[in-house]
């Protein structure tokens, strides 16, 4: 089951079916690449589209999915074909939504890293501002994600410019503030957030940061290391990070496809057990009490759990 709030993977799914449309049955894997999905997300959205069309939802008004070999096509139907037709707050609607897609990953038509405004997307926005006669210095300034706009762009500026960054960040993990000096290695946006991966001068090792966890951000003058050719992901998980074991109740599933785990293994009693890292003792803790009685802690210290249900019943107290 998908974690990504509707209206964010909606905006996914809208950035990616013109692109596979119009390159004629790209591989799976360059779609993936080119959108930063894995493939079993990119499946899912696949397979949402099958039931996406309009009344009365005969084969000739839905949308067809075909992937065969290792890659994929798309086939819109046959109403999708027709003109469109605007009204002008629809045409605002949609000129807004263009504008936050530019933001996304891959969605401009054009490589990651080129100017959007020239990508298939960015020329079609451009003649609808010009159909409706916004100015490009009235157009619109849409940011995705829930991430400060100062922030982000300081963020995005330190890795455009292999620059060092230094941060005041929120740790989720560890509830608490640092001050940390990063060497910016890739901005990207997944799963409805904006990230910065790389090396962090405190902690002395390579670091994921949520931009929007950021309180705030200053380019430095300081020339950044070229950063190494991997694929960006979320998180992580480090070998000497505490092995934690827990046996899951059905209602608790999700904990197996959200967070990276080293084994899920199905139980006779129909719980399934999952083995995973946790780095940081606060964020077990609120996942425990989260969950409830729908996880059991087979390994790991028993006082997890016990010791967070003190301190909050503390805090209720006072």
């Amino acid at each position: 089951m998908s974690t990504v709030p509707a209206e964010q993977r909606l905006a996914r799914i809208l950035a990616i079916v013109p692109w596979i449309a119009a390159a004629d049955g790209p591989s799976i894997a360059e779609v993936c690449s080119r959108f930063g999905l894995s493939e079993e997300e990119l499946m899912a959205d696949l397979d949402l589209l099958l039931f996406c069309g309009v009344y009365p939802f005969t084969p000739d008004t839905l949308i067809e999915v075909d992937v065969d070999d290792g890659r994929v096509w798309l086939r819109f139907a046959d109403y999708f074909r027709r003109p469109l037709r605007l009204t002008p707050p629809e045409a605002l609607a949609l000129l807004a939504a263009g504008a936050a897609l530019l933001a996304v990953p891959g969605a401009s038509g054009e490589p990651e890293h080129a100017e959007t405004t020239t990508g298939s997307l960015g020329r079609a926005l451009a003649k609808l501002e010009d159909i409706l006669g916004i100015s490009r210095d009235e157009s619109l300034d849409v940011t995705l994600g829930p991430a400060e706009p100062a922030v982000l762009d300081a963020v995005r500026r330190a890795a455009a410019e292999s620059r060092k960054l230094a941060i005041d960040y929120y740790s989720f993990g560890r509830d608490g503030r640092t001050e940390r000096v990063v060497q910016p290695w890739r901005v990207f946006h997944r799963d409805g957030r904006w990230y910065l991966e790389g090396w962090c001068e405190r902690a002395e090792g390579e670091r994921l940061f949520r931009v929007d966890r950021i309180v705030s951000a200053e380019v430095l003058g300081d020339q950044s290391p070229d950063p190494p050719s991997r694929t960006a992901e979320v998180y992580h998980p480090d070998s000497s990070d505490p092995l934690v074991v827990l046996d899951l109740a059905p209602a608790a599933g999700w904990v197996a496809e959200r967070y990276p785990n080293e084994g899920v293994e199905t139980r006779r009693d129909g719980r399934t057990r999952v083995r995973l890292r946790a780095s940081e003792r606060p964020w077990l803790e609120r996942l425990l009490l989260t969950l409830g009685d729908d996880a059991t802690l087979v390994e790991g210290d028993p006082q997890v759990r016990a010791g967070a249900a003190r301190r909050v019943l503390a805090r209720y107290r006072t």
